[in-house]
């Protein structure tokens, strides 16, 4: 018989190739075992990654319940990493389809978790998130100081967001300000 962590594999690997229906089956199946051998940490891990998949394939109801179902699991289980990383597979998937205030309370949440739990990388990361959705729904400059504090705390910055943060750094020196 194959384990759930055998399918959980095989999915993964599928998903990195782009084969998403596939991926989807094998994340199912995982899903199924691990709710029978009472691994409800890894369920809910299968039903985020099946929201994620989802969202690739463009199918957004069953998205948004896998990712809903997920964040509840996770957060009932106390597991609040990947609570906050849910919340922000949420966020993005309410963002892609204009839902941007929703969006952005999830995003919020998000951040806030991975303050807690000093997780500054992914902090970053969605902060930026954050910032974009606040920027696109009109809040420019509320979104701008979010982006910006997202992109201060990312330890591991892209070429382009070190660049960035020199700008940053910069005008705040002409400016007077710290930086």
């Amino acid at each position: 018989m194959v384990s759930g962590e055998a399918l959980k594999a095989e999915g993964l690997r599928l998903f990195e190739e782009g084969l998403y229906e596939e991926a989807a089956e094998r994340f199912g199946q995982a899903q199924e075992l691990f709710v029978a051998e009472g691994k409800q940490v890894e369920a809910a891990e299968m039903l985020n990654n099946l929201g994620v998949v989802y969202r690739l394939m463009g199918q957004w109801d069953r998205a948004r319940a896998a990712l809903e179902e997920a964040q509840a699991a996770f957060g009932r289980l106390g597991d609040r990493n990947r609570e906050a990383q849910t919340l922000g597979n949420l966020g993005g998937l309410l963002a892609s389809r204009g839902d941007r205030l929703r969006a952005q309370e999830y995003l919020r949440q998000a951040a806030e978790i991975f303050e807690e739990l000093g997780d500054t990388q992914r902090q970053g990361e969605t902060l930026l998130a954050l910032g974009a959705q606040m920027w696109k729904s009109g809040d420019r400059r509320g979104g701008l100081a979010t982006y910006e504090a997202g992109l201060l705390l990312l330890e591991r910055p892209t070429p382009q967001q070190k660049a960035l943060r020199g700008l940053l750094r910069l005008r705040g020196r002409l400016l007077g300000g710290k930086g």
